[in-house]
């Protein structure tokens, strides 16, 4: 669907503005597309395999949805990996989340270094050990260059962890005298989070059927457009991806205001 849609020509961030996709409809494309990876379990559960099959099988649909990101022009995707909450889930299962996680890093880097997209690493690092810290850095110091995609990959994130953590960062600069109360606005707030520089989320895409924002990019999606579809994360395709996009693109965003044919 996604190459009917966007007839199938790759772009990057850096030609997002001259390109053929942006030449049809470069301002009802996404900029910032968010996704909430969820149903790993639940797919193991249907297929009659392990949890862990099924969060070996949403790797593989990552890979599959980073490509097809990449390829429609798109310039920001985040992606919600692992949360602050999950530690809460049965020790064998969050080891094997690590190990898989530890994997992801040694054998798709490359790749995505090769294909210009941009990784970036969301979220607490001070809970994972100094292995997995110093895979995060050596990752982005590789790709840190590259002008595609920008993949944010959020993992120990919390969205009000986040906040707060902003709002400490903000509170301890104005209490050493390098800010003043007044300097605190909305782009000075923005700026203290981890996805700074980045634009707000456009599309917030959720899987597997649940209406929840799970505590993710609570700030960044203000005025999101959210996509909530039932297919579960390991059955998620490009196709599905094209089809949140299009939906996007018909909707008529207010950001609080009127359009004309109000």
């Amino acid at each position: 669907m996604w190459k009917k849609i966007f007839g199938g020509v790759a772009t990057d961030a850096a030609s997002h503005d001259t390109s053929p996709i942006c030449a049809v409809r470069c301002e009802n494309m996404p900029h910032h597309v968010a996704i909430v990876m969820d149903g790993n379990g639940r797919w193991a559960k249907a297929q009659g395999l392990s949890r862990s099959a099924g969060h070996e099988a949403g790797v593989r649909t990552l890979k599959r949805i980073v490509r097809a990101a990449s390829d429609m022009g798109i310039e920001v995707l985040t992606v919600y990996a692992f949360s602050t909450e999950n530690w809460k889930r049965p020790p064998i299962e969050v080891d094997f989340l690590m190990r898989l996680f530890d994997s992801f890093l040694q054998k798709e880097i490359e790749e995505m270094h090769r294909e210009n997209v941009r990784i970036h690493f969301i979220g607490r690092r001070d809970r994972f050990g100094d292995r997995f810290r110093r895979r995060m850095r050596e990752a982005e110091n590789l790709m840190a260059n590259n002008t595609g995609l920008r993949f944010n990959v959020a993992v120990n994130y919390g969205g009000q962890d986040e906040i707060l953590r902003a709002a400490h960062s903000l509170a301890e600069r104005v209490a050493s005298g390098q800010l003043t109360p007044e300097d605190i606005d909305e782009a000075a707030f923005s700026n203290e989070l981890d996805t700074a520089g980045d634009p707000p989320v456009d599309l917030f895409i959720r899987t597997s059927g649940d209406l929840r924002l799970s505590n993710f990019l609570l700030w960044q999606s203000a005025y999101a457009e959210f996509y909530f579809t039932d297919t579960l994360w390991p059955d998620f395709t490009p196709d599905h991806l094209a089809a949140a996009v299009e939906d996007f693109a018909g909707r008529t965003r207010r950001f609080g205001g009127l359009t004309a044919e109000d």
